[in-house]
């Protein structure tokens, strides 16, 4: 029995501890097998623990991710709306839209430089502006930003760009900013459109439904203040700037494709150079030919251009280097809620009519934009939704008749006593 318990024990130890029977070889198995399972403890507890920690540190950032998202969804959303706001009421004292939109445009030359004063604080290699200029610059070409690329590849964007804010800007004129600020939400439907007939992308069918919403969304917009002359150049004019930044965004990808961060801020600034050395005269134009005309430059309320390029470019930084802290969706998010942000001070600033026409307008096109954010993937997440509920629900079902059947029997001897006495 000793040596048959001494070859059990270390099976059992070993392999499969349950199979002890015998009072020696539990024994046996009570002086060898703790130092295994305190092992076992021991592994399962270091387990846990890096299983606790993977778990804290995946919360504590998707914490801090969404953090940051609310933090960005609500800059999008008091910027782009603040803009707007300041706009139109810059316009009743200077009447001069592409003038203000070539002033706030020449703010994007701040765009590298504070990129450069990011990249300073966090990098841990540290470059010189001259280095850092020129790596951002291999993303306009091995030969970097030459005279050639300038015109070819930055002067169609700069033209696209101006185009977008004057024409928006123009329009805050013609409009109320609650129109002007849903309307301008189709942009992201022009965009794919534009993206499947030009760049062959992946079709979907929710999308195509979210552009009809847009159109027919344009349509009510238009019919709710019954096709005045105002409203109906107002809504063209930023439907235009809808379809320019839309266009802005899908040759952007055509032609030069995705930007790192610092590539995305050269280009930026690359711009305010364009409008610096090229946009210039037209504004001096516009003002000898009376079209953009102020009596003195003391009338011209600079606090009010100032703070509309401050809140503009804000609304580009948060727009562009927003995804490196947060979730895409929830920054265009902050762009639609910037609609009821406008609704309510229109509400108490303006004469504007909120009929069931617009109304539901406004609700169209907001639901159109949000089926545009839904991912490539949608369909094959619902669907796995789907068969996991069907799934969980036929393994609900038999549990039920077997407790429906197990019940039948007992129900059934309980009822026949009573039936007996009332035989009886």
């Amino acid at each position: 029995m000793k040596k048959h318990s001494a070859r059990v024990a270390p099976l059992s130890a070993c392999n499969s501890p349950v199979l002890t029977l015998t009072k020696v070889e539990g024994d046996e198995r009570s002086r060898e097998s703790p130092a295994p399972a305190e092992a076992q403890m021991q592994a399962g507890a270091e387990g846990g623990g890096r299983v606790n920690r993977c778990c804290w540190k995946c919360s504590v950032t998707q914490l801090k991710k969404i953090f940051w998202g609310v933090a960005v969804v609500l800059g999008v959303c008091s910027s782009w709306s603040g803009s707007t706001q300041l706009a139109k009421l810059t316009f009743k004292k200077f009447d001069a839209p592409f003038t203000l939109t070539w002033f706030a445009t020449n703010w994007n030359f701040l765009f590298f430089p504070l990129y450069y004063l990011g990249h300073v604080f966090k990098s841990a290699e540290k470059q010189s502006p001259k280095q850092r200029y020129r790596e951002c610059c291999r993303f306009f070409g091995d030969n970097g930003l030459t005279l050639k690329v300038f015109f070819t590849k930055a002067a169609p964007f700069g033209v696209l760009w101006t185009l977008t804010n004057y024409l928006y800007l123009h329009a805050i004129k013609k409009i109320n900013t609650t129109d002007v600020s849903v309307l301008f939400c189709c942009n992201k439907a022009f965009v794919f459109l534009l993206s499947w007939i030009v760049l062959r992308d992946r079709f979907m069918g929710v999308r195509i439904v979210a552009a009809i919403f847009a159109i027919a969304g344009i349509v009510m917009m238009t019919y709710a203040d019954g096709f005045h002359s105002h409203s109906v150049i107002g809504i063209a004019l930023v439907v235009g700037s809808a379809s320019m930044s839309a266009l802005y965004k899908v040759l952007f990808k055509l032609l030069l494709g995705s930007a790192k961060f610092g590539e995305a801020a050269l280009f930026l600034s690359v711009l305010a150079v364009f409008n610096i050395l090229f946009v210039t005269c037209i504004p001096v134009i516009l003002y000898f030919t009376k079209v953009e005309y102020w009596s003195s430059f003391d009338i011209v309320p600079w606090g009010n251009l100032c703070g509309f390029s401050i809140l503009l470019l804000t609304f580009n930084i948060l727009l562009n280097f927003g995804i490196a802290i947060t979730y895409p969706t929830l920054i265009s998010l902050g762009i639609v809620l910037s609609v009821p942000v406008n609704a309510v001070v229109d509400h108490y600033t303006s004469e504007i009519v909120f009929n069931s026409v617009r109304v539901i307008a406004i609700i169209i096109i907001g639901l159109g934009f949000l089926l545009l954010l839904l991912p490539e993937e949608w369909d094959v997440w619902v669907i796995k939704l789907l068969t996991r509920l069907k799934v969980r629900k036929k393994e609900e079902i038999p549990e039920g008749n077997g407790d429906i059947a197990s019940g039948l029997p007992n129900k059934s001897r309980r009822t026949r006593p009573s039936m007996s006495s009332f035989a009886h």
